[in-house]
């Protein structure tokens, strides 16, 4: 019975607890979640969702994957990759901060757990080594520059674009390079130096980044960082401008009673008999185009909003009351406020204007409230990819730390289980407004390092967490965005590797390609990030197919050294004209049985005088049934020309099938030896001939390479 619990509750194996360890866990916790909780509100920001929401997933998936894992120091939480990934996969499908883009996050996190906790029930742990190394450490490497690259408003406070292709958007996020506001560029390069300086200070780097936090939120409140104002369409003193935002507005508008409409026709359309199959196919072409009309009114306020973010308003106080005038433009006479307004948002005839930088602004207070994920087919549908591979990538990084720690601290590691409980932490997330988490390398490492005994750890470092929702969210209000976007930038500066890239191409160059290609695709492809990966994994296992179709079949000679070698890559070796001996280097199935079959008689046709075929197996792990039926008709194929095959040093496995299909008796059991030096001496003993100078050793105890 108590095996059984400590199956479903694998946490039990913490008891008994003593004070020391609880101690210790209490200092881990606390100390990991001063570094956390300024990253994973930098985090939510980078995923598409309000910041608080960082901290969400830092609280119940962080205690749950304690909980139901196998590592003791593992800390589930949010990460720089999976949030990227979050955004990729739901930005396509909804705006992001909107109600609906949230929604869609919470389905994503349930279906990345339910994922996740089948794999590891089903014991299938081992599927992400589907994804290897080069797959992996290439789509690192793009995503940390894009996560790099889509910073770039934040930190530089101009307008980011929100289109289909990633690339396109830093192409037009750079063409606002001219419009950098100078006070959020200023407060990124404090921050930058401020976490610089103080991670260089022994005694402060593990808290550098909540130190420059709470630092820039003093100096936000200070020097009055945030600006915000509101006026109206009609206070804009330049006519060309008030009609474009006018006509914005009112396009809005539109678009709002349309998308209405599409949910009414939708809904009307799931009602519907469906026997009435005529007046379904008319209500579903009313629907297609009251999207398509949708679709062409987006398009064409998207570039209005594009010209609209250019403009720059100063503000000076006219006759008829407050007017926004264009920057450079104000009357003679006329005293502006001396800041440069900049449209945020356009709520009906009311106009958002900031003329400061942008600050995280009101955080909920309290705890994440118990909200059940909407569950819509079409949105399952949407996401299920980009669900399999933020599972898969997921993983993948958790059970990477997680045997790291283990390594150190002696710990056994069920990879199953740490399935298990990543899946039972994000489908319990998913009820509590997270987006996926996965672990996390930073966190940890914190842990470690802090002397982490057990999961308390993570149960004290969740709490921490929820002091913080509780009591601290007010004092983050003044926090510069600025400085949540240079906490992610050095945080994935360390994913930036092309050291390994190149090590990975000197390795191999195969390897190589593999990690290139996945670089260039999951550039290319962002913000679909899924599907950079899944090419990369597809080519992985081509490029190994490819491999194995066609691999080395070497003809071998005697070297000096007495060893048999490949006489192609070994010059000058000594041969014999009646025995051929060779060796192929893969498993014998049904990709390359042919190539073998091939290979084979084009070296017994080069030696027209072989009677002996001398095939050297131990390079030979297995054999299925094309393999077994080309070896049957090369055996018959020879004989009948003359030539005896003999087989040495044949695996257990290589036997049994031979065994089992009779091959063996065709072949002939004198026709197969355990080692290559034991066949060669039985060859030249029927041929009659010493075969020294040939392919026998010149002394006992040869070996074969």
């Amino acid at each position: 019975m108590n095996e059984r619990l400590r199956r479903f509750f694998p946490f039990l194996d913490w008891f008994p607890l003593g004070a020391a360890v609880l101690r210790a866990d209490l200092i881990a916790g606390i100390t990991g979640a001063l570094v956390l909780v300024p990253k994973a509100m930098a985090y939510a920001q980078l995923s598409g969702l309000p910041v608080h929401f960082g901290l969400y997933v830092a609280l119940v998936p962080a205690i749950l994957g304690a909980l139901w894992g196998s590592s003791r120091q593992l800390a589930t939480g949010p990460v720089a990759i999976i949030s990227l990934m979050t955004a990729a996969a739901l930005a396509p499908l909804a705006v992001p901060f909107s109600d609906h883009y949230v929604e869609l996050a919470l389905l994503l996190t349930l279906m990345v757990g339910a994922i996740q906790f089948a794999l590891g029930a089903l014991k299938l742990g081992t599927i992400v080594n589907f994804v290897s190394h080069p797959v992996i450490l290439g789509f690192m490497n793009a995503a940390a520059v894009i996560i790099a690259l889509s910073q770039l408003d934040m930190l530089l406070g101009i307008p980011k674009g929100r289109s289909g292709s990633f690339l396109g958007d830093i192409w037009q996020m750079l063409s606002f390079l001219p419009q950098t506001h100078w006070p959020t560029l200023a407060m990124s390069v404090f921050a930058l130096a401020l976490m610089l300086v103080l991670k260089r200070i022994r005694a402060v780097s593990s808290l550098s980044v909540l130190i420059a936090v709470v630092i820039t939120i003093v100096a936000s409140v200070l020097v009055g960082y945030e600006r915000n104002l509101r006026s109206t369409i009609d206070q804009i003193a330049d006519q060309e401008v008030r009609e474009r935002a006018a006509r914005y507005a009112a396009t809005a508008e539109r678009i709002r009673a349309l998308e209405a409409r599409a949910a009414e026709q939708a809904a009307e359309l799931r009602r519907m008999d469906k026997g009435d199959r005529r007046a379904a196919a008319a209500l579903r072409h009313e629907l297609h185009l009251t999207e398509l009309d949708a679709a062409d009114l987006t398009q064409e306020n998207k570039e209005r909003w594009e010209r609209l973010q250019r403009v720059r308003f100063e503000r000076a106080e006219a006759a008829g009351g407050p007017t926004l005038y264009l920057e450079g433009a104000l009357p003679a006479g006329q005293a502006g406020d001396g800041l440069a307004w900049r449209v945020k948002k356009i709520s009906g005839q009311e106009l958002h204007l900031a003329g400061g930088g942008d600050v995280v602004g009101p955080i909920p207070r309290g705890l994440p409230a118990f909200r059940v994920p909407v569950i819509s087919l079409e949105a399952m549908l949407s996401l299920l990819s980009a669900a399999v591979v933020i599972a898969l990538v997921g993983f993948m990084e958790s059970i990477a730390m997680a045997k790291a720690l283990a390594a150190k601290t002696r710990q056994r590691l069920d990879p199953n289980q740490e399935l298990i409980g990543q899946g039972v932490a994000n489908l319990g997330g998913a009820f509590f407004q997270s987006y996926p988490a996965c672990g996390s390398f930073t966190g940890s490492a914190i842990n470690l390092q802090a002397g982490a005994r057990t999961g308390f750890a993570m149960i004290f470092n969740g709490l921490f967490v929820a002091a913080t929702l509780l009591v601290l969210t007010p004092y983050l209000y003044h926090l510069p965005k600025a400085t949540l976007g240079v906490i992610i930038l050095l945080a994935v500066t360390g994913l930036i590797t092309p050291q390994a890239l190149l090590h990975t191409w000197r390795a191999s160059r195969a390897d190589g390609i593999v990690a290139g290609v996945t670089f260039a695709g999951t550039l290319l492809a962002a913000p679909h990030l899924d599907r950079g990966i899944l090419f990369g994994a597809a080519l992985a296992v081509l490029l190994y197919l490819l491999q194995t179709m066609r691999p080395r079949v070497a003809v071998l000679g005697r070297h000096p050294d007495g060893a048999l070698r490949d006489v192609y890559a070994h010059a000058g070796l000594s041969t014999s004209p009646e025995v051929l001996a060779l060796r192929f280097d893969a498993g014998l199935y049904f990709a390359n049985a042919a190539f073998f079959e091939e290979q084979v008689l084009n070296a017994v046709s080069a030696k027209p005088g072989v009677k002996v075929l001398l095939i050297s197996g131990a390079s030979i792990n297995r054999m299925d049934a094309s393999g077994e039926e080309v070896v049957r008709h090369l055996v018959e194929r020879l004989r009948s020309s003359g030539v005896t095959v003999v087989f040495s040093g044949l695996k257990k496995q290589v036997l049994d099938v031979m065994r089992n299909t009779g091959l063996d008796r065709l072949i002939g059991e004198e026709h197969l030896f355990p080692s290559d030096d034991q066949a060669l001496a039985a060859i030249y003993r029927r041929l009659g001939r010493s075969g020294q100078g040939e392919l026998l050793p010149p002394g006992p105890g040869a070996a074969t390479a």
